[in-house]
């Protein structure tokens, strides 16, 4: 059993220890309080230094770029003055432009060959402040033969300093005068530096004896503290530009410390009492977020719609349990798998490939339909709806996607066609049933003529037989009469096979000619009944379509025996039906067009209703029939009132390249 006295002992001696910590905490903290201000006031200092000397070097390239601009318009002025002096008031001017450019330019002088004055602009120099001696300056020009700048001069109490320029000029290598520039340094001080450089610093310009020879100082005299210079870099010239901040050097306040402890401290307090505030709202947050998670689980399972979500890269982030039962596969196979999916049937890899792409890309169809396959092989066509995935801040993060299984769907899609197309089959024995007794009348006169050539033909065979001469020409005749009549007669019954005859919808290339030619003789059947003229008036050339070619003789077919009905009740000269045709860049479109009774207001509402007929005998289908088999071509069908009495309907059908993007899109 151990000694209490011995544990006490322990803990006494572990007592300073546990102190220790915390007072060097403080010690520390106290340390980092003092280092930090005299740390910032020595960043703040560098930095104002740095500051006035970046500033000095741009005010320096700024001074130097306005004198080097006025030595190229010197140059410029001097070579036109040598080449072909300009006249006396030209020269006044040019001269004069020179000082509005530059109002630093005090005095511009042009000198001959001699040293005689030929030209002047400008002021007189300051009393007081004559040049200095230009023996030196003219001579170092003359050997360089460029320009050169003498020493400043003129500076005193109420006198500015003076800067002259000597530029030489030369007339194919030979001496021919010189122009001389005096510039004031005061006004390209004040006219060069920018004001707000001038309020923070005092600025001069020393000769090479440091002598200020121009001073600016528009916020007073600098203190200092943060000064620079910088040459001028003139050839000829040692002028200096001095700056001077009127800054001073950083302050601290005396009770810096004593008023960082306290409000460090009451932060401190605030701090951890926010922070407790925050732990507790975050802990509820967390207890709230869990149930929301827990009931969107619940409910995304209870959906029969498949969601997945996918990162801008293409990784699947989330599925819901209907998305695992429409592939068949466990999100433990899904989540974090990039494509290609094991989903993907092979027959659409490429179309899967291409809005991977797209993801990549940054873009996405918004809905499309698909073929997904379960891991036991069987397709499932769906419907996909995708949009992008945001978080909180609206930055897109991915791609969220709502599948639907469309099975039933296209099940009923399929039992549908198969039902419309028996309609169609049924509505295309009815319409013949309609002509039955026409093309018994039409077939009696092509059989009846052939009875009567082969007569013929048998009567000229028996008078052979009694010695009269064959008449080859007469017999040939007679024979190939009887064929044309049988060949008119197949024709009819091959017409009216092609017609009825069932079979499955098949596009392909059909020219709108050949669809006309293939119903013209059911046409002309019931157009000589009813003793209606058929015009047909079609382009030479006419763009094909690429659609069923017995949909689309069905739909003619049912459109000129509604024409031809509907002139029923008008004088025969008025019975004209005309079918036309016409092409643009977009569709192909077919018009038949009667001079019939009209078509009321009340009933063009309903007329293409299922069921719906003007007629005691008719089912209501034909129009509607027709239009269903146009738009399944993805092409409408529309009326209009004939302007000459009578309606026009007219079909419109898209050309190959559109009708062909609008299948692949279907599919």
């Amino acid at each position: 059993m151990k000694n209490p006295f011995s544990l006490r002992r322990r803990a006494n001696l572990a007592r300073p220890w546990r102190w220790l910590v915390p007072l060097l905490l403080v010690l520390l903290f106290l340390a980092v309080l003092f280092w930090l201000p005299w740390q910032a006031r020595q960043m703040e200092s560098n930095e104002r230094q740095e500051q006035l000397i970046a500033d000095t070097l741009w005010v320096e390239q700024t001074l130097r770029f306005e004198l080097t601009r006025s030595e190229e318009a010197l140059a410029t002025l001097g070579a036109d003055l040598v080449g072909k002096p300009p006249a006396a008031d030209v020269l006044q001017a040019r001269m004069a432009q020179l000082f509005k450019n530059g109002p630093e330019l005090h005095r511009l002088l042009w000198l001959g060959r001699n040293g005689e004055l030929l030209a002047r602009h400008g002021a007189d120099l300051p009393q007081g402040a004559p040049p200095p001696a230009l023996a030196d300056t003219e001579e170092m020009a003359r050997l360089t033969r460029a320009g050169r700048y003498t020493e400043s001069y003129g500076a005193g109490a109420h006198q500015t300093g003076m800067l002259d320029y000597y530029l030489p000029l030369y007339r194919d290598g030979v001496y021919a005068g010189s122009l001389m520039a005096t510039y004031s340094l005061k006004v390209l001080l004040d006219e060069t530096v920018p004001w707000w450089f001038a309020q923070d610093n005092a600025l001069a310009l020393l000769d090479r004896n440091d002598v200020a020879v121009a001073t600016r100082a528009d916020g007073g005299p600098g203190r200092g503290v943060y000064t620079h210079r910088r040459a001028l870099d003139l050839p000829g010239a040692s002028i200096v530009l001095a700056t001077d901040s009127v800054k001073g050097a950083p302050r601290l306040l005396p009770n810096l410390l004593v008023g960082s402890v306290i409000v460090l401290a009451l932060g401190l307090l605030l701090s951890l009492s926010t922070l407790w505030r925050h732990i507790s709202r975050t802990l509820a947050a967390e207890s709230a977020l869990r149930q929301q998670m827990a009931f969107r689980t619940a409910m995304e399972n209870s959906l029969m719609t498949g969601l997945r979500a996918r990162d801008l890269e293409g990784r699947v982030t989330y599925v819901n349990k209907a998305f695992c039962e429409i592939v068949g596969l466990p999100p433990e196979e899904l989540l974090g798998r990039k494509p290609p999916m094991p989903y993907w049937a092979p027959e659409v890899r490429g179309d899967y490939e291409e809005r991977f792409a797209g993801v990549l890309a940054g873009t996405i169809t918004p809905q499309f339909e698909t073929v997904f396959q379960r891991s036991d092989g069987v397709r499932v066509p769906v419907l996909v709806f995708e949009a992008p995935l945001r978080d909180s801040r609206g930055e897109q993060t991915g791609w969220m996607s709502s599948i639907l299984d469309i099975t039933d769907r296209k099940k009923a899609e399929e039992l549908n066609r198969q039902q419309q197309e028996k309609l169609e089959t049924s509505a295309r024995l009815a319409t013949m049933g309609e002509i039955s007794s026409m093309l018994a009348h039409e077939l009696n006169q092509p059989l009846a003529a052939i009875s009567s050539y082969t007569a013929g033909a048998l009567n000229v065979l028996e008078r052979a037989d009694k010695g009269v001469p064959i008449e080859p020409t007469m017999l040939r005749r007679a024979l190939e009469q009887a064929r044309q009549q049988a060949q008119r007669a197949g024709q009819i019954i091959k017409s009216v096979h092609e017609f009825v005859k069932k079979s499955e919808p098949q596009r392909e290339t059909v020219a709108i000619h050949d669809v006309v030619e293939g119903v013209r003789a059911l046409i002309d059947l019931q157009a000589r009944k009813s003793y209606v003229a058929l015009q047909i008036d079609l382009p030479a050339v006419l763009p094909p379509v690429l659609a069923d070619r017995v949909m689309l003789e069905q739909v003619l077919l049912n459109l000129t025996r509604n024409g031809i009905e509907a002139m029923a009740a008008v004088p025969p000269e008025r019975r004209v039906l005309r079918i036309t045709a016409g092409a643009d860049a977009a569709q192909v479109a077919v018009s038949v067009i009667d001079r019939g009774h009209g078509i009321a207001s009340d009933v063009a509402e309903r007329l293409f209703s299922p069921f719906f007929s003007t007629k005691a005998e008719g089912m209501g289908m034909g129009l509607s029939i027709c239009r269903t088999a146009i738009e399944f071509h993805g092409g409408t069908l529309n009326h209009a009132p004939n302007p000459g009495g009578g309606t026009v309907f007219t079909f419109s059908l898209p050309r190959p390249a559109s009708t062909a993007a609008a299948a692949a899109e279907l599919k």
